[in-house]
């Protein structure tokens, strides 16, 4: 009788060092690619809007790469268990096999599912295709996980030689007779108004996208990437970060390809970029041992923060549109609400700010760039804003407050980045670009900018601010006493 297989995609959606494809080859005669849209198990961290748009291309792309291959890709809408369960009837499949993910209410979803199937008696079997290494392998020498980043990727550095992708398949097996697919549009993942325009302009989702952006980036601007990754205005970074979520490429593809062109990816000039990769791999790591820090911090002692309560839903808003009065934090927003993505360097800035000068919870952030990021990681995005925030592992100090004047005019000397993303104050010159508030009213008034007309006033004041922040960290410092 003829062995037939289900191959169950998620945030996988590759054909390349794809182990749970792999796995399901192995005397396989009928495979069956399937995806099947489930965001109510997801909650409280169902994909966000922009994450829904790069998902539609995606599947758009997997299913187009099957197509090549004889094959489609089967989607299904609903309870995932209950529409495996129906495909495996359909199918007379006796394996299913997927790969892992790692966020916690999926993870214990996963689990009960596997249960459910092998209760079931089939052979129900999970693989890593999203990380270097298993969050559980990675350990100090006491068996405890790290929370220190340097003494993680240390350890994980010692293994990287161990580290290779598996190949792409040259054939598929043909399908079996199986139920009709659901049509990609009618999971309504696009927006009903069309504000995506400048998604569309600036991305490609799928695979092939995603291999030949890791290719022309590590045959070329990887050589500069220690220096160029922190100028906003420089097309600088690898922009691999949604290809990396959504599984369109792996890390160990990425790092074979740095392999490829420089025989030791721990050195210069590459280390830094394999770092970030390193970052990721820490952020997984976080998220699995303290599956409570999407929500809470991880230095218990923030609970007792006091965050701003007078104003806070105008000053959130503020921040949000690109409204604040401080150029780089408002470039930034935009940049964000345009293209679904922010560069790095100003990440960091527009986080410091809203914690710290804004005092709003970093929870609040949290959640619009979850919504707004095509690259909305839970892990990285957890990990990233509780380091702004002072309370999680390896964080910045909650003292360390970015200025986002000085970060402005180190990081955007000339006021490229700004002057693209704001152009109302493009006819500043660069002494006033990241400050406009203290240019001369006559220049202000050349270069037709009226503040609180054609740009807003800071809506607050930076030294001020910072001491305010300063003065409610003492309460944390209480509270660990």
């Amino acid at each position: 009788m003829p062995s037939t297989v289900i191959l169950w995609f998620r945030r996988d959606l590759r054909l390349d060092d794809n182990p749970a494809l792999q796995a399901a080859l192995i005397d396989c005669d009928r495979l069956v690619p399937v995806y099947v849209h489930d965001p109510d198990s997801e909650a409280p961290w169902a994909p966000g809007a922009a994450s829904r748009w790069w998902l539609h291309g995606s599947l758009a792309s997997m299913d187009q790469a099957l197509q090549t291959f004889g094959t489609g890709l089967l989607i299904a809408r609903g309870d995932a268990l209950a529409e495996l369960r129906r495909i495996v009837a359909a199918t007379g499949a006796t394996r299913i096999h997927w790969n892992r993910l790692y966020d916690p209410t999926t993870r214990d979803r996963d689990g009960r599912i596997k249960q459910a199937l092998r209760a079931d008696g089939l052979r129900a079997e999970s693989h890593n295709a999203s990380l270097l290494f298993e969050p559980w392998e990675i350990a100090t020498g006491t068996g405890e996980p790290y929370r220190v980043f340097t003494a993680f990727w240390r350890r994980c550095g010692a293994r990287l030689s161990d580290v290779g992708p598996l190949p792409a398949p040259t054939t598929l097996p043909p399908p079996p007779e199986s139920p009709d697919s659901l049509p990609l549009e009618n999971l309504a993942l696009l927006p009903r108004i069309p504000w995506d325009t400048g998604l569309r302009e600036t991305w490609t989702p799928g695979e092939t996208a995603a291999l030949e952006q890791a290719r022309a980036f590590v045959q070329g601007r990887i050589q500069g990437y220690a220096s160029a990754r922190d100028l906003p205005a420089l097309a600088g970074t690898s922009a691999l970060s949604s290809h990396l979520h959504f599984g369109e490429i792996g890390p160990r593809r990425v790092l074979a390809m740095v392999r490829e062109q420089w025989d030791d990816p721990t050195a210069d000039p590459v280390e830094t970029f394999v770092r970030e990769i390193g970052w990721r791999e820490f952020a997984h790591h976080l998220i699995y041992h303290y599956p409570h820090t999407t929500d809470e911090p991880l230095d218990r002692r923030f609970a007792a923060l006091p965050w701003r309560e007078e104003d806070a839903d105008r000053l959130l808003r503020a921040w949000q549109r690109g409204e604040t009065g401080i150029p780089l934090v408002d470039a930034g927003m935009r940049q964000l609400w345009h293209t679904g993505w922010m560069h790095n360097r100003v990440r960091m800035v527009v986080a410091s700010f809203l914690t710290k000068n804004l005092r709003l919870p970093w929870q609040a952030g949290a959640r619009w760039f979850w919504d707004t990021l095509v690259d909305a990681d839970l892990a990285a995005n957890s990990l990233g804003w509780q380091w702004s925030a002072g309370c999680g592992a390896d964080a910045a100090p909650y003292f360390r407050i970015f200025n986002p004047v000085l970060q402005g005019e180190r990081f955007d000397k000339s006021g490229a980045y700004v002057r693209r993303w704001c152009p109302e104050l493009a006819r500043l010159p660069d002494k006033y670009i990241h400050q406009p508030w203290t240019a001369p009213s006559a220049l202000l008034e050349h270069a037709g900018i009226r503040l609180g007309r054609d740009y807003p006033a800071p809506i607050v004041d930076l030294k001020a601010s910072r001491e305010a922040a300063l003065a409610a960290y003492e309460v944390v410092k209480a509270a660990g006493r």
